[in-house]
């Protein structure tokens, strides 16, 4: 089985390899496969925006496709950044560590003990005959 992974990051694609080389999966990029465009993620949550990424992929190359859309939840911010992870800040040239230290300083008021947050992530795999599976994933901690 032949199985698109809608990104083009060598480290994603190498970690889902990885994770399925027992099952005899052939893993391949979205660009590996045909499929160059940059599907907007104008979703609201995770789910959404995974299953985006992923039907569009599926629609386009007509094969099974995993999408992912993950980021980071802090509780003393409602949320966010949330699905807007790697956007956080809407600076063009913040790379991950200034959205990081943006992220630090936006809780620099923030008492310790009351950082909580969480790094959501959801895998999207769609059939060729668009069958949907998805699942949630969480990992609960603390800014420090």
């Amino acid at each position: 089985m032949r199985l698109v992974i809608a990104s083009n990051n060598k480290g994603k694609i190498a970690e889902m390899s990885d994770l399925l080389a027992d099952l005899g999966v052939e893993i391949i990029s979205q660009r590996e496969a045909g499929f160059n465009e940059d599907v907007d993620e104008t979703g609201t949550t995770f789910m959404e925006n995974a299953r985006l990424k992923a039907a569009a992929a599926s629609r386009a190359l007509g094969c099974a496709v995993i999408a992912d859309d993950s980021g980071l939840a802090v509780d003393a911010l409602n949320g966010e950044p949330g699905v807007y992870s790697a956007r956080y800040g809407f600076d063009e040239s913040l790379d991950d560590w200034g959205r990081m230290m943006l992220l630090l300083k936006n809780t620099e008021a923030v008492p310790d003990g009351r950082r909580q947050a969480k790094f959501v992530c959801v895998i999207s795999f769609i059939t060729p005959e668009g069958q949907v599976i998805q699942a949630r994933g969480e990992i609960h901690g603390e800014l420090t």
